[in-house]
């Protein structure tokens, strides 16, 4: 069986123009039941730097997204532009949306995992109005309050809610990691945005960590354990 990818035979770079997501299997379904249906999402929880973001989107009942919005997909497969672009066409078509942001330092103090689900649940109660109905990327959700949810695994690939979110929380926490770049100019944050790569892991080595820098985060090429 031929591997297309691999062959060459489809660019993945272009896979947000092939694969639009639409909202009839997820949020149609959940819509029948609930009145306001929040797609959750995150950005950050893997760099070695800089904050974990969250995004809570909810959009109005049934839904059917046209124009640009027709381009939506998972955040990760989308150009910088495009990004930046369907984040301001969400903030303008979305009933309502709420973003927070949960510092490295409270990161350190209380771990990744839990950092990202306070991201998540003060995103969801910064809302206008609570919603009714919560769809997670991922497999794991701690709730601070007592509305339904479901957790969906790849959801920013599948899920219009949820992909949304995903660019609300990305384009956020990368416009962050640019500011920060000019503090911190020797480590790259506007090329990685703090993510582990070859050039960001030497930049450590030779300028050591910045204040920026999650200290729990250890780095095998320092010796730490």
């Amino acid at each position: 069986m031929i591997n297309l990818k691999s062959s060459g035979l489809i660019n993945t770079s272009k896979l947000y123009c092939t694969l639009p997501l639409s909202t009839r299997e997820y949020e149609d379904k959940f819509w029948i039941d609930h009145s306001k249906v929040c797609g959750i999402d995150e950005a950050g929880r893997g760099p070695l730097a800089g904050p974990v973001v969250a995004a809570a989107v909810v959009f109005p009942r049934f839904f059917k997204p046209n124009g640009l919005l027709g381009k939506l997909n998972d955040s990760k497969r989308l150009t910088p532009k495009l990004r930046e672009s369907l984040a301001t066409a969400i903030e303008q078509s979305a009933m309502d949306f709420s973003i927070s942001v949960i510092d490295h330092l409270t990161i350190d103090r209380m771990n990744i995992f839990q950092a990202t689900m306070l991201a998540m649940n003060r995103a969801t109660e910064s809302l206008r109005t609570l919603p009714d109905f919560l769809m997670i990327d991922g497999n794991r959700f701690s709730p601070n309050l007592p509305i339904p949810y479901r957790t969906i695994v790849k959801g920013d690939a599948k899920v219009f809610s949820i992909a949304a979110a995903s660019v609300l929380a990305k384009t956020c926490r990368d416009r962050l990691m640019r500011e920060y770049a000019g503090n911190y100019p020797h480590y790259g944050f506007e090329k990685h945005y703090g993510y582990p790569t070859k050039a960001h892991v030497t930049a450590i080595l030779e300028h050591g960590r910045c204040p920026l820098h999650r200290k729990s985060f250890k780095l095998k090429e320092l010796g730490e354990k």
